[in-house]
């Protein structure tokens, strides 16, 4: 064991996680070990008892409890073997990049991270996105499994902190694209339901799944964080769905997903809040188009716009629509250039 360590958080280290920051210096300590030093207030941040994702800034002081001898004598974990087929799947989802940030257009199915049951994930196989530097390219924000769309990683510390932060202050905007369930009126408008995590989700977090609370009831209601989204319906097939346009003005988990659902659109393909085994016959209700539609998630994130945090200048990505999106969208007979790029620009 070593004894209690009192270290200074470095200039190019701030704006991450303790628990990330830690596992840099020791990376064989798990994550329980570390969750259990906070619970315990072993592990402080100038002097105050932390959590595993309170984050540091540079200058503090981190106290670090006695580490086991294992995790002070053994060598870093090897890197994750990424096989050719790997490579080239996740390279050829590169649709931007510099000698800072790497934009992916990310297909549905495949995870951001690891959690249950999830070996194969964007950031193990972001391994094989180095393109000569010498670390790995950094996750900024995630989209979930079933999502589709742009992705950024950063490819140095600094840099995933300047986004992390953009992205914390709301300066960075990012439009989604859904197929939904019937047709939103008003064909313009925004969903201010607060969202909280439902119980009886496993304890890694399985079956997670957020429950849309009336503005009302959100300061009585434990837990509920507050959540805004703003909508534009597009184009529609008659009464039974639409293509519409979202932008999270908040970013919580499930947010578009469960909003959708409690305005009685849900987006097509989506089992967890939509009720895919229900049949949708032009109600607004029903995740289930069936007939040739996929049953794929139809939620696509298909444009993120931020200014460079090193050049200054303003960066705008677009995401190509994945397959079984883009057949839907010739069903309907839409196409991608029926639509502004940001059609929410008015009223910014």
């Amino acid at each position: 064991m070593s004894g209690v360590q009192h270290q200074i958080v470095a200039e190019d280290e701030g704006g991450q996680r303790i628990d990330r920051w830690l596992r840099r210096i020791y990376p064989h300590l798990s994550q329980g070990r570390i969750e259990k030093m906070c619970r315990k207030g072993e592990l402080r941040l100038d002097g105050a008892r932390v959590k595993s994702a309170t984050r540091v800034e540079a200058g503090q002081e981190v106290r670090i409890p006695p580490i086991p001898v294992e995790a002070l004598t053994q060598q870093a974990p090897k890197a994750t073997q990424v096989s050719q087929a790997d490579a080239k799947l996740i390279r050829d989802c590169v649709i931007w990049k510099d000698d800072h940030i790497i934009a992916l257009n990310k297909p549905p199915g495949l995870p951001t991270q690891g959690g249950s049951k999830q070996t194969r994930h964007v950031d193990g196989l972001a391994e094989a996105l180095k393109f000569g530097f010498e670390d790995k390219p950094r996750l900024v924000h995630r989209l979930d499994k079933d999502t589709s769309g742009v992705l950024l990683l950063a490819r140095t510390q600094a840099m995933a902190r300047a986004l992390t932060a953009a992205m914390r202050h709301r300066e960075t905007r990012k439009i989604y694209w859904a197929v939904v369930a019937g047709v939103p009126t008003p064909y313009l408008g925004e969903i201010k339901y607060g969202l909280v995590k439902a119980a009886g989700h496993g304890r890694q977090g399985e079956g997670e799944k957020m429950q849309a609370v009336h503005p009302r009831d959100i300061d009585s209601t434990p837990g509920a964080k507050r959540a805004h989204t703003l909508y534009a319906t597009l184009y529609r097939v008659a009464g039974r769905a639409s293509w519409v346009a979202m932008e999270p003005v908040t970013g919580r988990t499930h947010q578009l997903r469960a909003h959708m659902a409690e305005i009685g659109h849900p987006i097509i393909g989506d089992g967890k809040y939509g009720g895919s085994g229900q049949e949708n016959m032009g109600d607004g209700w029903g995740a289930k188009l069936g007939g040739i539609i996929s049953g794929k998630l139809h939620l696509h994130a298909r444009m993120m716009r931020f200014e460079h945090p090193v050049t200054r200048k303003p960066v705008t990505i677009t995401a190509p629509l994945p397959a079984h999106l883009a057949e839907t969208f010739d069903t309907f007979g839409w196409t991608e250039d029926l639509a502004a790029e940001d059609p929410f620009e008015a009223l910014q």
